[in-house]
């Protein structure tokens, strides 16, 4: 990009402070509306809830900011790139949406968007386009090359569900055509394709068994309004066909890493953390599995839990129940605070830590690990939806 361009986008930055979240909403009005499409790449809670449009403002105003400085940004890509590769987001979808944010600049900022300013956010989009596109090509082509591996969709069949508790099933997806599967790593998540109503729609869902069996497993919540979960729990049973994309995500479990673990999880956040659990027991590192839950009735993998730590000397479970009934015998009540949380860590902190659930549970978690002295790299955490900044929250 021109100087000249670079100094005109970086202009806008007090615009988009101020417009941000206008623009990124009109944005998604005006190309779900005229490519419906593409409403199968887009949960529509997301989109109801705003956290959709907060999430792209962001990202739209960090990369203004820092135009001039994109190294300083660079570390969000991986996520954004495996996120689009999960999705099957493709080549021909960058010019819709460009064209759609582009009028949505227009139509939100009027005359304060002059033509030259558009043409400069035409450049810069271009450029961030083509970075995305060959990086996404590079995943799709390492996937399909891999052994197991594929490009596009693959059909699985559902050949097992067992209940985790009362809230939460597992399905064991095994390939169609019998072949060997895509080994994965910790943390990642698997995106069915699934048609419901005449409706299609994409859902991540994270891999919770260890790689390296011959089926895939996730294990869904059953969400009030969930379209795609409530069809699972309701329709999905032994025999049914459900195609997926090949597992993608970035939050996954260092191979290498030495220092002892630390496993914090809310509810249906366990699911990612089982994978992990499973695949780093073995290798004697020490780790501290905390989970919390409302109660027994909707506290999953407790038995598989209890049976990895009673078979490997290096794995202390801690379970924290808010509301327990008579008959469950949590570790302690309440949550997860910070002086639990002191309980289970080393005097020098120096773990990775990985922290999955609820928004306000991810919260107080990462608070409390960064005032415990936890070095603030080594605390890692996912959101289901667009990610959000916790240090801000």
């Amino acid at each position: 990009m021109s100087p000249h361009a670079i100094t005109l986008i970086k202009a806008t930055v007090p615009a988009l402070q101020q417009h941000g979240e206008a623009i990124t909403r009109h944005f998604y009005t005006v190309m779900l509306g005229e490519h419906p499409e593409l409403k199968a790449f887009f949960n529509e809670a997301h989109q109801a809830s705003g956290t959709q449009s907060r999430a792209l403002a962001g990202a739209v105003l960090a990369y203004a900011a820092h135009i001039d400085r994109l190294g300083e940004i660079a570390g969000a890509l991986p996520r954004i790139i495996h996120k689009h590769a999960a999705l099957g987001v493709l080549p021909e979808h960058y010019p819709i949406v460009g064209q759609c944010l582009l009028r949505a600049i227009k139509d939100v900022l009027g005359d304060a968007a002059t033509d030259e300013i558009i043409d400069a956010w035409g450049a810069a989009y271009g450029e961030l386009a083509k970075l995305l596109i060959a990086a996404e090509e590079q995943v799709y082509a390492a996937n399909a090359a891999r052994d197991g591996g594929w490009r596009g969709q693959r059909a699985f069949r559902v050949a097992r569900r067992v209940a985790e508790s009362d809230v939460i099933t597992s399905f064991y997806l095994e390939p169609v055509d019998g072949g060997p599967l895509l080994a994965f790593v910790p943390g990642q998540y698997l995106t069915l394709v699934l048609s419901i109503d005449g409706e299609t729609m994409r859902r991540n869902y994270s891999l919770s068994d260890a790689p390296g069996k011959p089926w895939y497993r996730i294990s869904v919540k059953r969400e009030p309004q969930g379209k795609a979960s409530g069809w699972l729990h309701d329709t999905a049973v032994v025999g049914t066909p459900i195609d997926a994309l090949a597992p993608c995500g970035d939050f996954t479990l260092a191979e290498d890493a030495q220092r002892p673990l630390v496993l914090v999880t809310g509810g249906v956040g366990i699911t990612p953390a089982m994978s992990m659990l499973e695949a780093a027991a073995p290798g004697g590192r020490p780790i501290r599995f905390i989970h919390a839950a409302r109660d027994g009735r909707v506290h999953a993998f407790r038995q598989r839990v209890d049976a990895i730590a009673a078979r490997h000397a290096n794995v202390r479970v801690t379970y924290v129940y808010d509301r327990p009934r008579a008959e469950d015998r949590p570790h302690a009540t309440g949550l997860v605070t910070r002086e639990l949380l002191a309980q289970q860590l080393p005097g020098d902190r120096d773990v990775d830590l990985y922290l999955l659930g609820p928004k306000p549970f991810m919260q107080s978690v990462y608070r409390s690990g960064l005032d415990l002295g936890v070095p603030q790299q080594q605390l890692r955490y996912e959101f289901f939806g667009p990610l959000e900044d916790l240090r801000a929250a």
